[in-house]
């Protein structure tokens, strides 16, 4: 497997891709709200990203895809399609999955979002969620097996009572969207790959409430938690430090902080 190094050059596009990346999130969080649809949500995103950025939504047919971007509600695992008919209704959680393109290198991350007073269930899956993602950050250093960091999820996902979707996972990105490697969030083999700096890569966990195991819908994108129980990932784009990690794509409002204890 050869995944490739980034240089000095690379890592600083990487950076602004990434920070666009971040703040688009930021940018649609005050509109996620109930009676708004997907659609607009997708609508905002696009203008934001080409109007204000000046960049490229790498989702929008991206494969054949129809939309800037992923809106997944519910017990909907990834790649919802937004859609002017779907609208957030109060419980609601939303996963929006971006990937801003600019100047030829690709920028990706997703969160969560609560629409109005979400059950108690659907607030502890996103917690547990967002926590097993920086948990599996802060496990990225040099000198570690790529594995480790699907281990460390797991772990923590099931300790909780949950599941871990096995059928994505993160992977390397670049001047690709999918880049080597794959970065699987349970613990399996991972061919021997060790981490070195310069690795560029997404980890994005999705977690069920139920059972791990989908189902893919009639469109050929929408996917759905088998058993139709609720679904939370959290994404970040991770570059692999002489030290340790840097998250590229950190938000304000992240928490990460408090777990990580080796960035660069």
């Amino acid at each position: 497997m050869t995944i490739p190094l980034k240089t000095a050059e690379q890592i600083e596009k990487m950076r602004v891709s990434c920070r666009l990346a971040a703040e688009l999130l930021q940018m649609i969080e005050p509109h996620i709200k109930v009676g708004i649809s997907t659609g607009e949500l997708d609508r905002l995103c696009l203008d934001y990203i080409t109007k204000k950025q000046h960049a490229t939504s790498a989702i929008l047919n991206y494969h054949g895809f129809p939309k800037s971007i992923c809106t997944s509600i519910n017990e909907v695992v990834c790649h919802g399609i937004p859609s002017d008919e779907k609208k957030l209704k109060n419980g609601d959680i939303i996963n929006v999955d971006v990937t801003v393109l600019k100047d030829g290198f690709h920028g990706d991350t997703s969160k969560m979002f609560t629409v109005g007073t979400p059950s108690i269930l659907a607030e502890r899956l996103c917690r547990v969620t967002q926590e097993s993602l920086y948990i599996g950050i802060k496990a990225v250093k040099p000198g570690i097996r790529l594995r480790t960091i699907g281990k460390v999820i797991q772990k923590y996902v099931e300790a909780q009572g949950f599941s871990v979707v096995r059928d994505y996972c993160g992977h390397g990105i670049g001047e690709g969207f999918h880049e080597a490697p794959q970065v699987l969030h349970y613990d399996s083999d991972d061919g021997g790959v060790i981490l070195q700096p310069g690795m560029i890569f997404t980890i994005e966990p999705m977690v069920n409430a139920g059972d791990y195991r989908i189902r893919t819908m009639k469109d050929g994108w929408t996917v759905k938690t088998k058993d139709r129980s609720l679904s939370a990932q959290y994404e970040h784009t991770i570059l692999v430090t002489e030290t340790g990690c840097e998250v590229l794509t950190l938000r304000n409002d992240d928490t990460i902080d408090a777990v990580i204890t080796h960035t660069s």
